[in-house]
């Protein structure tokens, strides 16, 4: 029996591989809840907070790192792909966390940025830029660590991905990959909740704070991968194997990826799906401060209190673990009693959320809903199948989302119980449908290409992906500031405050875009059912084959 046939082992490996995550989940959205402070702060306007946010795929979709990443984790395996990611990323991150300091305001860095990089040739004419003439220079130059750090975080998803492949491969693989999703997916909901706190700790505006807390938790990032590689060494000594290294690279390769329509129909889903989530994460904190009523809290109060954040963390993390755990044990009054407390705490945090008046803190409730659907989704994938389902499934409720708060929580502006509990419903639904993607849609990939090359094939995904994931925070910011002129025209003569205009957007635009993003998914979906029928992908069958009487076992205790 080697270390990854042991339960304990593998699921001790993949914690390590989801803390790691989690940490770079904080960072990766770490200014988006204070969208508003960066601009009455830094005077970045939409325009600037896009373009920055969209920089962080730039090199992996234009220098075409990702593809390389997955060459090099072809090539050098897990263990060296994942320390070189964690690094890569903890070097960025300092890098965009000291261009919003005080110390690079009136630096030679601040003068250089601001009259340089203004033009670039090629990518102008392209239109595909990640700077322009008049982005503020801290703009600039933390895009250029964004950049950085994107290289990172990508290559490390892609290398998570391998692992768990390596470590649950003719297991419960589904459950295992929206595991770590689910865990990693917290990591929106605590920066949501402490980005702000550390930004305004002690009534002193430093949205800098908020970028040193994430890169601490990148150095613990790195530590985990660390203490991976010690544990996947470990395997592969026990298997008498060298670390899993493929074949040499070879551009055919590519080819025999390139040429599956499944392969393809997945990858575009996966694009879609993606641009209409992460790229609306970066700005829904704003949108509902502009859709949503609030009244001023105490600040002496216990709901104005830096305490206050820490006690509905408490509580956040009880409702993930008791849903979590809901999923898990043969004794079904206990996971019935796990429930009923995971229901309980959610109510208690909504309420909590309400209370503090804080769109952030309303806004984190995004994962909570998945953290305890996803298991039950990848258990039912990994025994039932129906992945392809899935995805039409959570296309639907994607769509229904974005036209939510496009259409109908607007209408509820000036009713402060009203839009909130809308908000609340319609993120939590938000949330529900994003855990299917992980559940179904990374499961399929090795069904799709040889396991010899699939680190190239996650990294093709990655990189389509990302090719959204730098498009759409850019056009966001875009369609905003071009379908509120009047807001920019404000400014601009002094008739209102930079803070005032940061809270004053109407989101219908974007929003109807994102929802259109869903329509074409949807429609992508359908088809992909309709080729996996047609060429037995088996995108629609159980991962687990009962071979043996332990996953016959296993089998019966997901069926009860």
């Amino acid at each position: 029996m080697t270390l990854n046939d042991k339960a304990w082992a593998r699921w001790t490996a993949l914690g390590l591989l989801a803390l790691a995550m989690f940490c770079s989940y904080i960072f990766m959205d770490i200014l988006s809840p204070i969208k508003d402070l960066l601009q009455s702060t830094r005077g970045w306007d939409s325009t600037a907070f896009g373009t920055m946010q969209g920089s962080e795929t730039f090199l992996n979709v234009f220098i075409f790192f990702l593809i390389f990443a997955g060459i090099i984790l072809d090539k050098m395996g897990v263990r060296f792909t994942a320390i070189l990611s964690g690094a890569v990323m903890l070097v960025g991150a300092t890098i965009n966390w000291y261009a919003l300091t005080d110390a690079f305001i009136g630096s030679s860095l601040d003068v250089w940025f601001t009259n340089h990089l203004n033009y670039i040739p090629v990518f102008d004419e392209l239109g595909i830029s990640p700077f322009y003439e008049g982005m503020p220079a801290s703009a600039k130059f933390s895009a250029v660590g964004f950049m950085i750090f994107g290289c990172g975080v990508e290559m490390a998803g892609i290398t998570v991905s391998r692992g768990i492949v390596k470590w649950f491969k003719g297991r419960e693989m589904a459950l295992a990959m929206g595991s770590e999703m689910a865990l990693a997916r917290l990591g929106v909901a605590t920066c949501m909740i402490f980005s702000p706190m550390f930004a305004e700790l002690g009534g002193d505006i430093s949205v800098s704070r908020s970028v040193a807390f994430g890169v601490i938790l990148l150095m613990i990032a790195l530590i985990m991968f660390i203490v991976y590689f010690f544990m996947d060494k470990k395997l592969d000594e026990e298997t008498h194997m060298e670390e899993e290294k493929d074949e040499p690279f070879k551009i055919s390769d590519l080819g025999k990826i390139l040429t599956s329509s499944g392969f393809w129909l997945v990858a575009l889903l996966c694009v879609l799906y993606y641009s209409a989530i992460f790229p609306f994460q970066k700005y829904a904190v704003n949108m509902l401060q502009c859709n949503l009523t609030f009244t001023d809290v105490d600040p002496t109060s216990f709901w104005g209190s830096d305490a206050v954040t820490v006690w509905q963390y408490i509580v956040m993390i009880v409702v993930a673990v008791a849903a979590f755990a809901s999923n898990f044990g043969s004794n079904k009054a206990m996971r019935g009693v796990m429930v009923v407390v995971a229901v309980a705490a959610l109510v208690c945090y909504c309420w909590m959320g309400y209370m503090r008046q804080s769109a952030a803190a309303i806004f984190a409730v995004f994962p909570l809903l998945a953290v305890g659907i996803t298991p039950v989704l990848g258990k039912y994938v990994d025994f039932k199948g129906k992945a392809a389902s899935m995805l039409v499934l959570g296309s639907l409720l994607l769509i229904a989302c974005h036209l939510t708060f496009a259409f109908i929580l607007p209408m509820f502006k000036g009713s402060p119980v009203g839009g909130v509990i809308v908000a609340y419903l319609t993120i939590l639904v938000l949330g529900a449908s994003f855990s299917l993607v992980p559940a179904s849609l990374w499961p399929s990939v090795p069904k799709l290409v040889d396991a010899k090359i699939i680190g190239s094939a996650y990294a093709l995904i990655f990189w389509i992906q990302n090719i959204g994931l730098w498009l759409f925070p850019m056009l966001i910011g875009k369609v905003l500031d071009s379908t509120n002129p009047e807001i920019t025209e404000a400014v601009a003569n002094g008739t209102m405050s930079e803070e005032v205009a940061s809270v004053s957007y109407n989101y219908t635009a974007p929003l109807v875009m994102l929802a259109c993003l869903g329509v074409a998914a949807f429609f992508i979906g359908l088809i992909l059912k309709v080729i996996d029928r047609k060429k037995g992908l088996g995108l629609e069958l159980p991962n687990v084959k009962p071979t043996d009487d332990v996953l016959e076992s296993e089998i019966v205790a997901a069926e009860d």
